[in-house]
């Protein structure tokens, strides 16, 4: 039976509903919404926001209000895409459902950027929600706070909250991680390793962080002191180097620190890379191709 998450709008302002859905190596995320009684927006009066706060909050303690009104802020996320033209408050995730990816033009899309299918199904599900009354499809990359970092042919964007996806191997404590801007490149660097060592990959012998967007850099620091050698493929790019620079800051005097994106000097990511060996590839065979289908003369000298 397939795992869904059914997010309506009505279902989240009900409350006391239990998110469940398949992570990758058969973990299981689960998030329980409380329910809490919301002033009536229809008796609220006209004010600014510590007027709010002291409905919500029920206190009219001004420096409480404030307090709770900080603490709450970090966990605003707007959903944000690059959609074509959209309203200025962006797009929203209606009858959403997290799903096994299984959608052709997904998975052509998956293919046509290089990356092995069956690793993208096992680390990545598939969104399917409405907007503006039309129904759209993504592929859909968990993060570690129960988001979604989402993405299609026309669109990239997040279901909130925002956040990076460190992923740890089971079993003993690994003492390398392998550091991506985001969920693309590690598919990439997967589909890489799979080609190369294809008897003997060793995708499990580290840990693995995607900050989904090298803003999220510092939400990074704190796990990745769990290292001895952090690996970074990032972007060649100024946002790459300078998340590069912020992990050297932090950790170059007593950890192992390695810029792996001079692998990939002269693309922009790694997956250009990988697009551009598959490229040089398929030359290659069709060149042997070729050679092969040459008539041989009979003195024995090929063309």
């Amino acid at each position: 039976m397939l795992n869904k998450v059914m997010l309506s709008t009505e279902s989240r302002m009900r409350g006391d509903m239990q998110v469940r859905f398949g992570g990758r190596y058969g973990k299981t995320y689960c998030r329980k919404a409380v329910r809490r009684s919301v002033p009536s927006l229809r008796l609220a009066r006209s004010g600014d926001i510590i007027d709010l706060g002291i409905l919500i909050y029920r206190t009219n303690d001004i420096s409480r209000v404030l307090k709770r009104i900080a603490e709450q802020t970090p966990h605003v996320h707007p959903v944000s895409f690059s959609f074509g033209k959209q309203d200025s408050f962006g797009p929203s995730f209606q009858q959403l459902e997290i799903v096994p990816l299984s959608s052709p033009a997904l998975l052509s899309y998956l293919q046509g950027r290089g990356i092995n299918l069956e690793l993208a199904k096992r680390e990545c599900s598939e969104a399917r929600y409405t907007h503006n009354g039309k129904r759209y499809f993504a592929i859909a990359f968990p993060n570690g706070s129960g988001g979604f970092e989402v993405r299609n042919p026309y669109f990239k964007g997040c279901i909130a909250p925002k956040e990076i996806s460190h992923i740890r191997q089971a079993g003993k404590a690994r003492t390398a991680c392998y550091v991506f801007e985001g969920f693309m490149d590690y598919l990439s660097f997967l589909t890489l390793r799979q080609e190369s060592c294809p008897n003997y990959p060793e995708l499990d012998g580290q840990d693995y962080i995607v900050l989904n967007s090298v803003s999220n850099i510092n939400k990074a620091l704190y796990p990745l002191g769990n290292y001895e050698r952090i690996h970074c493929f990032f972007d060649n790019d100024h946002a790459g180097m300078e998340a590069l620079r912020q992990i050297r800051m932090e950790y170059g005097r007593d950890r192992y620190i390695r810029d792996a994106s001079q692998i990939y000097s002269g693309c922009k990511d790694l997956n250009e890379y990988l697009q551009k060996q598959i490229e040089r590839k398929r030359q290659l065979q069709s060149a042997k191709g070729v050679r092969s289908q040459s008539p041989e003369k009979k003195n024995g000298f090929r063309l």
